[in-house]
């Protein structure tokens, strides 16, 4: 039996279960999708972390800066909202070249 303090929960039943479909045979596109929703879920941070030990005063500062610059971030955002700082530039896209049209037959008379 697992005695847990409050609000603590033992990391094997902390995600639910992740499932993608392979359509068409087609792997490579499973295998992204897998990764994308892995990143999403924070596996890969998770598993950076646990890799080494981390001293509790390390993860005490850690977790200080990853709040401080999540405020930073909000407080940045609202800024922008608000109007106080311009909007973040917008990335270009690069566009795909569109195939050239074909050209018109030659009518013969």
């Amino acid at each position: 039996m697992w005695r847990l303090s409050r609000g603590a929960v033992p990391h094997f039943q902390i995600g639910e279960l992740v499932q993608v479909l392979v359509r068409d045979n087609n792997v490579d596109q499973a295998l992204r999708v897998l990764k994308k929703k892995l990143q999403r879920e924070g596996v890969f941070r998770e598993m950076k972390l646990r890799r080494a030990y981390e001293k509790p005063s390390e993860k005490r500062a850690r977790e200080k800066a990853e709040a401080v610059r999540r405020s930073r971030k909000l407080a940045r955002k609202q800024a922008q909202r608000e109007g106080l700082l311009p909007a973040p530039k917008s990335k270009a896209r690069p566009t795909k070249p569109r195939p050239a049209a074909p050209a018109p037959a030659a009518q013969a008379n």
